[in-house]
């Protein structure tokens, strides 16, 4: 068994110039496939970032920025993504008149450039992708995958209604930022409270159920590797939760 909640409150915090970092799932707490930090970049700031052999996806939960990569600029507004790939140097400036705050997930040992479907995009605004349903009346938007660019996982947001949905696994490694809403994690016989701004570790396999238990839908942002469908799911006796789910 693994996984883990942490609240990003909870997460130290690291200053640097004018960006503020919080290291909230990774090896630290047992989350190895996948790396996530919720940072904050002041008014006025600007900072530079590199990829190093890993890729990056960024998710934008609040202010107004732009991304700089290869002499190009990317407009960054809340709800917008980013992909950035191995190799790659690129800069964050926050020109805005409050801190852009964002979810950067990295993942080790990237698949080979080929493993990406299609043109890679570096910035998608989650307003211009189609809903999709999964499982119990809850749905997802790609923010990026294989089809933009993104090697090796899958990324999107997630809505997960008050109909609570049966327990079920996946097949992938996943770590969720909860964006909206309030609920219950449950996992390895636990039942962890949840709120904005929790952060989840779902190892591959681990039998759950992330319940809404709040008034209105509740929204997260989640990266998974390896990539494929957010409706890809599973009950414990290894049969499709969903109809769009091939059988085991």
């Amino acid at each position: 068994m693994g996984g883990c909640v942490v609240a990003e409150v909870d997460a130290p915090a690291h200053q640097g110039d004018r960006l503020t970092s919080r290291a909230t799932l990774g090896p630290h707490v047992g989350c190895t496939p996948l790396e996530q930090q919720v940072l904050e970049l002041a008014t006025g700031g600007s900072t530079a970032r590199s990829t190093g052999e890993r890729e990056e996806v960024l998710f934008v939960l609040s202010g107004r920025g732009d991304l700089r990569l290869d002499g190009a600029e990317h407009a960054l507004e809340p709800e917008s993504g980013a992909y950035l790939a191995p190799g790659e140097t690129y800069e964050l400036r926050n020109p805005g008149r409050e801190p852009l705050r964002l979810v950067a997930v990295s993942i080790p040992d990237p698949a080979p450039p080929g493993a990406a479907t299609g043109e890679r995009a570096v910035v998608r605004r989650l307003a211009d992708q189609d809903a999709q349903a999964a499982t119990t009346q809850r749905e997802f938007r790609i923010v990026a995958d294989p089809a933009s660019g993104l090697r090796s996982a899958t990324h999107f947001v997630g809505y997960i209604p008050t109909t609570r949905a049966p327990d079920h696994m996946h097949h992938y490694d996943e770590v969720i930022y909860v964006l909206d809403g309030e609920g219950v994690m449950r996992m390895n016989g636990e039942a962890t409270p949840l709120r904005g701004g929790s952060c989840i570790h779902l190892p591959a396999r681990t039998v759950h159920c992330l319940e809404n238990t709040g008034p209105d839908v509740m929204k997260v942002v989640g990266v998974f590797r390896p990539a494929g469908s957010p409706a890809a799911a599973y009950y414990p006796d290894g049969t499709p939760a969903y109809a769009g789910t091939p059988p085991e």
